[in-house]
């Protein structure tokens, strides 16, 4: 049973003193006027997004499998048969003719995917208690407990808001510092597809099952997944009753809301499972819970959240504006004010999302939203964009010393792989598994959204990149063995059957697209449809030599690795475009329909993968030129895109762009909740922020370190503990006047760690749990 008591309101009220001027906390002096403005918490499977209203608080819930639709094949079942003709026609350079097959032949049916849905809202009706001063509204952090407090009357009133990993609950605790001053109605709520009943004087239970519409474009309805929410109430004082299908609270001390959900969607099948009882799923979960009280539940919590979250720490600079609202700093920056905490404030943001959205005791990977969606009909469906925005989602996990988010992403690339092969041979009568543009929690690989969309058949190679790109950072050889290289591998067999020979010798992909991009036919009509366009060069290349390198770490399949080294020799080459000196985005030198395009997906090469590098100076300069090109011309007006420029600077090592893109990125595309605005809300934004504001602290890659490689003058003064790099290597640095000060280098695993800074280097060889600090002369020591 839960005992709450004020005893435990004096010791929250101690902490929140003590984090008054906490320089990451997001604060605010009025509730959210709306939901871009909530604040989110979650712990991966359960999300809630807290608004923080006085007499009539709502506080919007989700649980990250809860999917319209149902697992079906939508592949096309006529493409196999009409590949070679569509292949033909794009060789034969006849794109317009290859468009109109394919929308005949390839598209998936039905050709477009259902939706991420909401759970819900919990409401809380305090009814008018009079004037409210000293009101605020935060989030913090170093918790990861979102906050309400105000004052009415001689009454302080609090409200902490969390989602707890190890009891896998929503945790709402209402204290005030007088006895029984709390009086509240606590009501659950969901607009279709779902009952609310009060099934004892303290309990609450959602019941529902998503019953969609058969619908031309997303296809047959029916009764599919099945879902249930539990709410239990625990009281101090007063009393609990309920009343027509609501609690109703009456002169507590102090109240303890217990909320879980859960569906009978199965991860290991990408299907709702009818063998799964999600009432009882919430029955044991609320059971165990509330086993504990108030106080053991925020610890057990904090000792799970804190030791991830505090693994890496950042200071860029000494101005303290943390006693200014989050909003109001905002504002600042517009105008033109200067404030690197509110950089820093930002990136370890984004580290909180991606923990609140992608570890366990969740399953599934961070979505377009992450976690935290509103809407039954959500903006792209909230789905899995794999055409860079869930690959960006995962951009900071390493780096930033989060590696165990990928974890949910690794899991779902394996389980692609079951409807992933049944494209691959339908569509394109090919070995291996392979997907497209998007997909659901249902794992339909078909193409969708239209063939000039959907039509990106090397989404499952580029996914793979990221479990390399783990083992780089984290050395688990039974990982590369066990899970990465079986999926890898079968990736790449699909890649070598889907390539073919054009005119002029080559292996190139057809049909392909650059993403969502589009260029001037010589006629004047607008193509999409092509073969080998950069991007897929840049992704083969990269992929194919992660294969090799696997490969050889592993001593396995060299005859298989072999044939792929071949094909990487007979890729056609990236080419400069003769009209503008940019880097040539496909096989010809078409002029963009578009030219400020949000995606500029022909600096793939230049990252995420680095293909493109100072010792490639003809491409390096013309991957500057392709981003001045681009924004000349009105590109980055997204949140992802511009983040993406960030790192696309700090690969140039251009330290005074990369940082006039942070700043961009934060007063033209980040709402005041810190959410990345496309717009609309969608989260890769801020994902790929942090990644780029670590890439201009650190890059570890082709086999080098190089520490502060893009930093610029208004981070002259900082610090950064626990960034992480290539090679398992953990690095501690702090620079004053621009110039390193004290760096230390902590080994996981051993190794040669390759550093540069500066014109500055040292190869230093080192063993496994051992950490070496910088001397004189750059010579480093080994220290204990």
């Amino acid at each position: 049973m839960i005992r709450i008591s004020l005893l435990f309101f004096t010791i929250i009220l101690s902490i929140a003193a003590k984090s008054q001027n906490n320089e990451l906390t997001l604060w605010y002096k009025q509730p959210a006027a709306d939901w871009n403005e909530a604040l989110p918490v979650g712990n991966g499977r359960l999300g809630a997004m807290v608004f923080g209203e006085v007499e009539k608080e709502r506080i919007q819930l989700n649980e990250e499998s809860l999917w319209a639709g149902r697992r079906i094949d939508n592949n096309s079942t006529q493409a196999g048969s009409h590949l070679k003709e569509i292949q033909e026609l794009i060789l034969n350079d006849e794109n317009r003719k290859a468009l109109d097959v394919s929308n005949q032949y390839l598209l998936g049916n039905p050709p477009q995917l259902r939706s991420y849905q909401t759970l819900g809202d919990l409401y809380f009706d305090f009814g008018q208690q009079g004037e409210v001063v000293d009101y605020k509204r935060s989030l913090d952090l170093k918790t990861g407990i979102a906050s309400v407090s105000y004052k009415i009357g001689e009454v302080q009133y609090k409200r902490d808001v969390f989602v707890s990993a190890p009891d896998n609950v929503i945790i709402v605790h209402i204290t005030a510092d007088k006895p029984h001053a709390i009086n509240c109605k606590v009501t659950l709520s969901r607009e279709k597809d779902a009952t609310i009943q009060a099934i004892s004087q303290n309990e609450l239970e959602m019941s529902g099952q998503i019953i969609d519409v058969t619908d031309k474009i997303k296809g047959e309805g029916g009764a599919d997944m099945k879902f249930n929410a539990l709410l239990k109430a625990v009281n101090s004082g007063g009393s609990i009753i309920s009343a027509n299908n609501s609690l109703l609270v009456t002169d507590a001390d102090a109240v303890t809301i217990l909320l879980t959900a859960a569906t009978d969607y199965n991860f290991s099948q990408l299907n709702f499972d009818r063998s799964i009882d999600s009432k009882a799923v919430c029955e044991t979960i609320i059971a165990k819970a509330s086993s504990n009280d108030a106080l053991a539940l925020q610890q057990r919590h904090l000792a799970e959240y804190q030791p991830l979250f505090n693994r890496m720490s950042l200071q860029l600079g000494t101005t303290d504006k943390s006693s200014v609202p989050t909003n109001e700093r905002l504002e600042e920056l517009r105008k033109g004010a200067t404030d690197p905490q509110l950089v820093t404030l930002y990136f370890q943001y984004a580290r909180y999302l991606l923990m609140s959205s992608s570890r366990n005791p969740g399953v599934l990977p961070a979505n377009l939203q992450g976690i935290w969606n509103k809407d039954f009909e959500a903006p792209w469906n909230s789905d899995f964009h794999t055409n860079i925005n869930l690959q960006m989602n995962y951009w900071p996990a390493e780096v930033c010393n989060l590696s165990e988010t990928v974890m949910p992403l690794a899991n779902f690339i394996d389980y692609m792989r079951v409807p992933g092969r049944v494209t691959a041979q339908k569509m394109y009568n090919a070995k291996g598994w392979t997907m497209h543009h998007c997909t659901d929690a249902f794992g339909k690989t078909a193409i969708h959204d239209g063939v000039g969309w959907g039509t990106s058949p090397l989404a499952a190679a580029w996914l793979c990149l990221h479990l390399f790109e783990h083992y780089q950072f984290d050395g688990d050889k039974i990982f590369l063995r066990d899970k990465a290289w079986p999926i890898m591998k079968e990736a790449a067999e699909f890649v070598q059957s889907f390539l073919i020979k054009d005119k002029n010798g080559y292996l190139v992909t057809a049909p392909s697209v650059s993403p969502e991009n589009s260029f001037k036919l010589p006629d004047g009509s607008i193509g999409q449809m092509t073969y080998a366009p950069a991007i897929d060069i840049e992704i083969i290349t990269a992929f194919f030599n992660d294969c090799i390198a696997t490969g050889k770490i592993l001593n396995a399949d060299p005859s298989f690795t072999a044939s792929l080294a071949q094909a990487v020799k007979q890729l056609p080459p990236l080419q400069v475009s003769k009209k503008y000196g940019i880097i040539q985005e496909w096989i010809k030198d078409y002029d963009e329909n578009e030219p400020g395009h949000r995606h500029m997906s022909q600096l793939f090469g230049l990252y995420p993968v680095s293909l493109i590098t100072p010792q490639t100076p003809v491409l390096f300069e013309a991957a500057r030129k392709t981003i001045e090109r681009r924004l000349q011309h009105g590109g980055g007006h997204t949140g992802w895109s511009r983040a993406w420029i960030i790192n696309f600077y700090a690969r140039l090592l251009d330290s005074e762009k990369a940082y006039e893109n942070v700043i961009a990125l934060l007063t033209k595309s980040t709402l005041i909740n810190l959410f990345d605005n496309h717009p609309p809300f969608q989260i890769d934004g801020n994902f790929g922020g942090a990644a780029g504001i670590a890439e201009m602290l650190l890059q570890s890659q082709n086999g080098q370190i190089n520490l502060l490689p893009a930093l610029p003058k208004e981070w002259n003064n900082g610090e950064v503990k626990g960034i992480c790099s290539r090679g398992g290597f953990v690095i501690d640095m702090k620079w004053e006047n621009g110039e390193i000060e004290n760096c230390r280098i902590y080994s996981k695993r051993g190794g040669i760690a390759n550093i540069v800074y500066k014109n500055k280097t040292a190869r230093l060889k080192t063993k496994a749990g051992t950490y070496y600090e910088l001397g004189k002369d750059f010579r480093w020591i080994e220290k204990y």
